[in-house]
Protein backbone atom coordinates (compact mmCIF):
# COMPACT_ATOMS: atom_id res chain seq x y z
CA UNK A 1 0.00 0.00 0.00
CA UNK A 2 1.05 3.43 -0.65
CA UNK A 3 2.17 5.52 1.99
CA UNK A 4 0.07 8.51 0.66
CA UNK A 5 -2.57 9.26 2.99
CA UNK A 6 -6.49 9.01 1.05
CA UNK A 7 -8.13 11.32 0.61
CA UNK A 8 -10.93 11.52 4.01
CA UNK A 9 -14.48 9.40 3.05
CA UNK A 10 -17.05 11.83 3.83
CA UNK A 11 -21.17 10.78 3.65
CA UNK A 12 -22.66 10.88 -0.02
CA UNK A 13 -25.10 13.14 -1.23
CA UNK A 14 -27.66 12.44 -3.89
CA UNK A 15 -25.63 14.13 -6.26
CA UNK A 16 -23.14 11.78 -6.04
CA UNK A 17 -25.31 9.03 -7.43
CA UNK A 18 -24.21 8.70 -10.73
CA UNK A 19 -20.55 8.58 -9.60
CA UNK A 20 -21.79 5.68 -6.67
CA UNK A 21 -23.23 3.71 -9.83
CA UNK A 22 -20.44 4.58 -12.72
CA UNK A 23 -18.19 3.16 -9.48
CA UNK A 24 -20.49 -0.04 -9.19
CA UNK A 25 -20.51 -0.62 -12.68
CA UNK A 26 -16.38 0.00 -12.54
CA UNK A 27 -16.62 -3.14 -9.61
CA UNK A 28 -19.14 -5.63 -11.52
CA UNK A 29 -16.71 -5.18 -14.50
CA UNK A 30 -13.90 -6.58 -12.71
CA UNK A 31 -15.83 -9.44 -11.40
CA UNK A 32 -15.54 -13.08 -13.14
CA UNK A 33 -18.03 -13.15 -16.01
CA UNK A 34 -20.35 -16.15 -15.46
CA UNK A 35 -21.54 -18.28 -18.74
CA UNK A 36 -24.65 -16.22 -20.50
CA UNK A 37 -23.81 -12.74 -18.63
CA UNK A 38 -26.20 -10.26 -19.20
CA UNK A 39 -24.73 -7.13 -20.76
CA UNK A 40 -27.73 -4.93 -20.15
CA UNK A 41 -27.24 -1.32 -18.77
CA UNK A 42 -30.91 -0.63 -18.83
CA UNK A 43 -30.33 -1.32 -14.87
CA UNK A 44 -28.30 2.36 -14.64
CA UNK A 45 -30.67 4.87 -14.93
CA UNK A 46 -32.87 3.62 -12.11
CA UNK A 47 -30.52 2.59 -9.99
CA UNK A 48 -29.28 6.26 -9.88
CA UNK A 49 -32.81 7.36 -9.25
CA UNK A 50 -33.20 4.84 -6.66
CA UNK A 51 -29.78 6.18 -4.96
CA UNK A 52 -30.82 10.07 -5.27
CA UNK A 53 -34.23 9.29 -3.37
CA UNK A 54 -32.15 7.57 -0.57
CA UNK A 55 -29.33 9.38 -0.07
CA UNK A 56 -31.58 12.25 0.20
CA UNK A 57 -33.40 10.48 3.66
CA UNK A 58 -30.51 11.26 6.44
CA UNK A 59 -32.21 9.15 8.86
CA UNK A 60 -32.38 5.92 5.90
CA UNK A 61 -31.57 2.69 6.44
CA UNK A 62 -28.99 3.22 3.52
CA UNK A 63 -26.10 4.98 2.92
CA UNK A 64 -22.76 5.43 1.31
CA UNK A 65 -19.39 6.85 2.36
CA UNK A 66 -17.15 8.25 -0.59
CA UNK A 67 -13.58 9.09 -1.06
CA UNK A 68 -13.54 12.15 -3.96
CA UNK A 69 -10.94 11.39 -6.69
CA UNK A 70 -7.52 13.60 -5.96
CA UNK A 71 -8.05 15.12 -9.49
CA UNK A 72 -11.20 16.88 -8.60
CA UNK A 73 -13.38 14.75 -10.90
CA UNK A 74 -15.71 12.50 -9.43
CA UNK A 75 -15.33 9.58 -6.85
CA UNK A 76 -12.58 7.34 -6.28
CA UNK A 77 -13.64 5.38 -4.25
CA UNK A 78 -17.04 4.16 -2.05
CA UNK A 79 -18.90 2.01 0.05
CA UNK A 80 -22.16 1.36 0.19
CA UNK A 81 -24.47 0.05 3.37
CA UNK A 82 -27.95 -0.26 4.56
CA UNK A 83 -29.41 -1.69 7.58
CA UNK A 84 -32.10 -4.93 6.96
CA UNK A 85 -34.28 -5.71 9.77
CA UNK A 86 -35.02 -9.47 10.51
CA UNK A 87 -36.84 -11.59 13.68
CA UNK A 88 -34.21 -10.80 16.89
CA UNK A 89 -32.26 -14.02 18.40
CA UNK A 90 -29.57 -14.81 20.44
CA UNK A 91 -26.94 -12.33 19.97
CA UNK A 92 -29.12 -10.20 17.96
CA UNK A 93 -32.35 -9.16 20.01
CA UNK A 94 -33.14 -6.29 17.74
CA UNK A 95 -32.16 -8.14 14.45
CA UNK A 96 -30.61 -5.55 12.83
CA UNK A 97 -28.31 -6.14 10.84
CA UNK A 98 -25.57 -4.13 8.56
CA UNK A 99 -24.83 -5.47 5.00
CA UNK A 100 -21.77 -3.44 3.33
CA UNK A 101 -21.84 -3.72 -0.75
CA UNK A 102 -20.29 -1.77 -3.78
CA UNK A 103 -17.08 -1.25 -2.38
CA UNK A 104 -15.59 0.17 -5.08
CA UNK A 105 -12.09 1.59 -6.07
CA UNK A 106 -11.32 2.98 -9.75
CA UNK A 107 -8.30 0.71 -11.01
CA UNK A 108 -5.80 4.01 -11.02
CA UNK A 109 -6.96 4.90 -7.65
CA UNK A 110 -6.25 1.63 -6.05
CA UNK A 111 -3.84 0.57 -3.29
CA UNK A 112 -3.86 3.95 -1.80
CA UNK A 113 -6.06 3.21 1.03
CA UNK A 114 -9.58 4.66 -0.13
CA UNK A 115 -12.24 1.54 -0.04
CA UNK A 116 -10.57 1.28 3.88
CA UNK A 117 -11.29 4.33 4.22
CA UNK A 118 -15.13 4.49 3.01
CA UNK A 119 -15.46 0.90 4.63
CA UNK A 120 -14.23 2.48 8.57
CA UNK A 121 -16.58 5.23 7.76
CA UNK A 122 -19.45 3.04 6.79
CA UNK A 123 -18.76 0.81 9.81
CA UNK A 124 -18.74 3.72 11.91
CA UNK A 125 -22.38 4.68 10.85
CA UNK A 126 -23.48 1.32 11.84
CA UNK A 127 -21.80 1.62 14.74
CA UNK A 128 -23.71 5.01 15.36
CA UNK A 129 -27.37 3.35 14.54
CA UNK A 130 -26.55 0.61 17.07
CA UNK A 131 -25.92 -2.38 14.43
CA UNK A 132 -24.35 -5.25 16.19
CA UNK A 133 -23.15 -7.29 13.29
CA UNK A 134 -22.67 -6.47 9.62
CA UNK A 135 -22.42 -9.12 6.78
CA UNK A 136 -20.81 -8.60 3.44
CA UNK A 137 -19.37 -10.90 0.22
CA UNK A 138 -15.83 -10.30 -0.23
CA UNK A 139 -13.93 -11.01 -2.88
CA UNK A 140 -10.28 -12.73 -2.55
CA UNK A 141 -8.57 -9.63 -3.70
CA UNK A 142 -10.99 -8.00 -1.06
CA UNK A 143 -10.51 -10.59 1.61
CA UNK A 144 -7.71 -9.28 3.07
CA UNK A 145 -8.48 -5.89 3.36
CA UNK A 146 -12.04 -6.68 5.68
CA UNK A 147 -9.91 -9.02 7.66
CA UNK A 148 -7.78 -6.44 9.04
CA UNK A 149 -11.05 -4.90 9.82
CA UNK A 150 -12.37 -7.31 11.82
CA UNK A 151 -14.34 -9.34 9.42
CA UNK A 152 -14.15 -13.40 9.66
CA UNK A 153 -15.80 -16.03 6.89
CA UNK A 154 -18.88 -17.56 8.39
CA UNK A 155 -20.43 -21.69 8.07
CA UNK A 156 -23.43 -20.05 6.44
CA UNK A 157 -23.78 -20.47 2.39
CA UNK A 158 -25.63 -18.14 0.57
CA UNK A 159 -28.53 -19.47 -1.77
CA UNK A 160 -30.33 -16.84 -4.08
CA UNK A 161 -33.72 -17.35 -5.77
CA UNK A 162 -34.69 -14.91 -8.91
CA UNK A 163 -38.44 -14.67 -8.71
Amino acid sequence: MSTTRPNPARRATAEDAEELVRLRTVMLDSLPKRPGANPDTTWRPVAVETLRGKLNDPDGDLTAFVVDSPAGTGLAACAVGTIEYRLGGPGNPGGTTGYVFSVATDPDQRRRGHARACTEALLGWFRERGVPQVDLRASVEAEPLYASLGFARTPDPAMRLRL
